[in-house]
């Protein structure tokens, strides 16, 4: 026994409009062709090990309360580009986080994340994050953009944006 089936569905503009959406639907299906591989690592490449070594370092040298050792991360002729004003030189930028973070409790615990490590030519590159502070009082965070070069002592910090 046959169903009786309504007018609407045996219109044309029904059907048409069903294998419409079955076409769309097998197109969406499709298989993409496969992403480009990744360039091959080479001179052009910054050694994003080193790199995140430097970071690790860092973040111990912080947790540890010690901001000379923090320091060596960047380079003598470093800018450090903050919310408030723009410091240069590694003296006049440790200078300026003795007088921020005065204590071992002001400092709390330095954690980085979400790195991202881009090359800018051979010896430069982009590191771009997050931060967090940890402190018994209060949590600060934020992010950053690092624009880093390599020389004869290794991958230093020339330019800091921290916001």
């Amino acid at each position: 026994m046959a169903l009786p089936v309504p007018a609407m569905v045996r219109s044309r503009w029904f059907i048409g409009r069903c294998l419409s959406g079955m076409l769309a639907l097998s197109a969406a299906c499709v298989r993409s062709p496969e992403p480009a591989p990744l360039p091959a690592m080479d001179a052009a490449m910054p050694d994003t090990a080193s790199i995140r070594s430097v970071m690790r370092a860092q973040e111990a040298a912080w947790d540890r309360g010690d901001i000379d050792g923090f320091m060596e991360g960047y380079a003598p002729d470093i800018c450090f580009i903050g919310t408030e004003r723009t410091t240069c030189g590694r003296d006049s930028v440790t200078a300026h986080y003795k007088r921020r973070y005065a204590d071992r409790d002001a400092m709390g615990d330095l954690c980085f994340g979400q790195l991202e490590i881009l090359p800018a030519g051979a010896d430069h590159a982009w590191c771009t994050g997050t931060w967090r502070l940890i402190r018994a009082t209060d949590t600060l965070g934020g992010g950053f953009s690092l624009f880093w070069q390599r020389d004869t002592s290794g991958w230093r910090i020339v330019r800091d944006h921290t916001y």
